[in-house]
């Protein structure tokens, strides 16, 4: 099976194989039932009983919840998850430092990322698992501003510099009666190579109708005035500096207490206010479907709802696996954790600033996470 999307934002398709998986030559296993949802997913613990794995931080918080998860499920099992960006993640999974990655956007064949990743896989595919549903939030400190509401017209050109003071006629008409002050707007925005980045990008490049006028990457492309890396930076930042405006996971912008903008989306004249109903929406309403072996979703969708009240800055993180390890050790711990992650990890992660995924796909990435092998 192999996972890619032609351009962020537009298409991701992840083959989905149903041939069955038998264990063999891994340790002992153990089965447990899930007792939380519909499906029942069925987790058989065994394998390796540590595994590494690191990239985003985007699904930080959620990893952190998949892992207590798992050690219930599975007692004496672990996985450790450092949180050092996409980039860093999926380079050091394509060396063979970790088991899985965590990123942001699925392996990019024209940056050679899908055949160092078969190389890595022992001349298997690796495939990209989309596994985290999160916001993106648009968080502001500015003294004395109650609540900010933006489009993504506005939002570009905040970010590409296009508008450079709070007091911007541009921003007063979106916000009556708001006493904006003559301020210079700081923009906050990540040095580092993230997959945020490349998600919010994708969003101002598709839903401000040609604002942007950037190229989307994981590199910000826009014209920023505070550099600082990694999102737990980008947070601490915002926090400390009057005047300022940034784009970070709804997980951080929570764990920081940030003002969160509300959007005007494509759906309609109310702002949108980013919780985890707001959220819900946006996700049930994506374009799932499927095609043969393949689902297909369409991410702009989010970035531009047809339904009134749907967030739309939503990015998918993905679990990038191996289809075949060469250490089936490995492939059987692999598989229990991301069994664990998909049934009773996604238990309460509203509190982390997660969405849960949608009923529509977790069959579907059941199937998928079975054939590993």
């Amino acid at each position: 099976m192999t996972a890619t999307r032609n351009t962020l934002g537009t298409v991701l398709v992840v083959a989905a194989l149903a041939a069955p998986f038998a264990l063999a030559g891994c340790d002992r296993t153990e089965t447990f039932k899930s007792t939380l949802g519909a499906d029942r997913f069925t987790t058989s613990c065994g394998g390796q009983r540590s595994l590494l794995a690191s990239g985003s931080t985007a699904q930080e918080a959620a990893m952190t919840q998949f892992i207590t998860a798992y050690k219930t499920v599975c007692p004496g099992y672990a996985l450790s998850y450092t949180p050092n960006g996409s980039g860093t993640g999926v380079s050091e999974f394509l060396s063979g430092q970790t088991d899985l990655a965590g990123n942001d956007s699925p392996l990019n064949p024209q940056r050679g990322e899908v055949y160092q990743a078969r190389v890595r896989c022992g001349d298997s595919d690796a495939w990209d698992l989309p596994m985290v549903f999160g916001p993106i939030a648009i968080t502001y400190n500015m003294p004395g501003l109650d609540s900010l509401v933006l489009d993504a017209h506005t939002a570009a050109m905040i970010f590409n510099g296009a508008i450079t003071s709070w007091d911007s006629p541009h921003i007063a008409a979106l916000n009556p009666g708001q006493q904006l002050p003559a301020q210079p707007i700081v923009v906050v925005y990540r040095s580092d190579q993230s997959g945020t980045t490349e998600n919010f990008q994708s969003y101002l490049d598709i839903a401000s109708d040609g604002a942007w006028g950037r190229l989307p990457g994981k590199t910000f492309t826009g014209r920023g005035t505070k550099a600082v890396k990694g999102s737990v930076g980008a947070a601490a930042a915002v926090k400390i500096t009057p005047g300022s405006i940034a784009y970070n996971e709804w997980s951080y912008a929570r764990k920081q207490n940030l003002a969160i903008a509300r959007i005007i989306t494509s759906a309609g004249p109310d702002p949108v206010t980013l919780s985890a109903e707001s959220v819900g929406k946006a996700i049930d309403g994506a374009t799932i479907k499927s095609k043969g072996s393949y689902l297909i979703i369409d991410t702009s969708s989010f970035y531009k709802p047809a339904q009134p009240g749907a967030y739309p800055i939503v990015q998918f993180t993905y679990e990038i696996v191996c289809s075949k390890y060469p250490n089936a050790a490995v492939a059987t711990a692999v598989k229990a954790f991301l069994t664990v992650a998909l049934d009773q990890g996604q238990k309460d992660l509203a509190d982390y600033g997660h969405n849960p995924v949608p009923d529509s796909l977790k069959s579907k990435l059941q199937v998928v996470i079975d054939a590993i092998s």
